[in-house]
């Protein structure tokens, strides 16, 4: 199976936070960003720590079953405040949202297209 390119693999993170009702999707597009990690940050927030705990293990398994696609890393599950997913081009954050608003991505990283999507519950 061939891997998914940046738009597609977007779309599946974006179905497996959806799927387990993920808050405030934003998406920053640091194409034009030189300084940036990556292509494009997926944050969104869960509402305790096991919720953000399954938004992101459903990421992780929506893309693998969907595409074969593993993360290169993931890291946070244990205090599950802040896990971090990366897919390479795409860097995926799922916070709790006093965490999210502690180190505010969207502000740091301001220069980008940012990208807010409506929660679908």
């Amino acid at each position: 199976m061939n891997q998914p390119d940046t738009k597609d693999t977007l779309e599946m993170i974006i179905e497996g936070l959806r799927d387990r009702k993920g808050r405030d999707i934003t998406i920053l597009d640091l194409d034009d960003v030189d300084s940036a990690p990556a292509r494009k940050f997926v944050i969104a927030s869960g509402t305790s720590t096991m919720h953000v705990s399954s938004l992101a293990d459903n990421v992780r398994e929506h893309l693998l079953e969907e595409a074969r696609v593993k993360p290169y890393n993931y890291d946070g599950y244990g205090a599950s405040s802040w896990i971090v997913i990366d897919y390479g081009e795409i860097m995926v954050h799922v916070f709790l949202p006093e965490t999210r608003m502690r180190y505010d991505l969207e502000s740091l990283w301001s220069d980008a297209n940012i990208t807010r999507l409506p929660d679908e519950f």
